[in-house]
C-alpha cells in the first residue's frame, strides 16, 4: 500500500485507519469528503451480473479529476484519459452467491 501512502501525501490527502479522504470543493463552493475504504482494490458492480475490481490508486485519481460524478463514471473519464486499459470485469453468478451464503452459515 505504499502507492497509496505516497499519492496521499503527493495530493496532501486525509486519512484514517479504515479511509482514504479526499477534501474537494463543489460547484455551489461548499467543501465536501469523500471518502474511499482503504484496500487494494475498490469494486463496482454495474449489475446483478458484472462487476470490475478497480485499483484503489486508480480510483484515487479519478475521484481528485471528477470529485462530483459518480465513481463508476470518474473512472470510465479516467481511464479514456489516461489511455489505460479498464480491467477485466467479474461475472457475478446468483449460483455463486448462494454458495458463499451457504458456505458462511455453515461456518458459523
Amino acid at each position: 500500500m505504499e502507492e497509496i501512502d505516497e499519492l496521499i501525501a503527493h495530493y496532501g490527502l486525509e486519512e484514517d485507519k479504515e479511509h482514504v479522504i479526499i477534501p474537494y470543493t463543489d460547484k455551489n463552493g461548499r467543501e465536501n469528503r469523500c471518502y474511499l475504504l482503504k484496500r487494494r482494490y475498490i469494486r463496482i458492480v454495474y449489475s446483478e451480473e458484472h462487476a470490475i475490481d478497480y485499483p484503489l490508486i486508480d480510483a484515487i485519481e479519478a475521484t481528485i479529476r471528477y470529485p462530483e460524478l459518480l465513481l463508476s463514471e470518474a473512472m470510465s473519464l479516467f481511464y479514456k484519459e489516461t489511455n489505460k486499459k479498464i480491467p477485466e470485469g467479474t461475472s457475478i453468478h446468483k449460483e455463486s452467491l448462494q454458495e458463499s451464503d451457504d458456505m458462511s452459515e455453515e461456518s458459523v
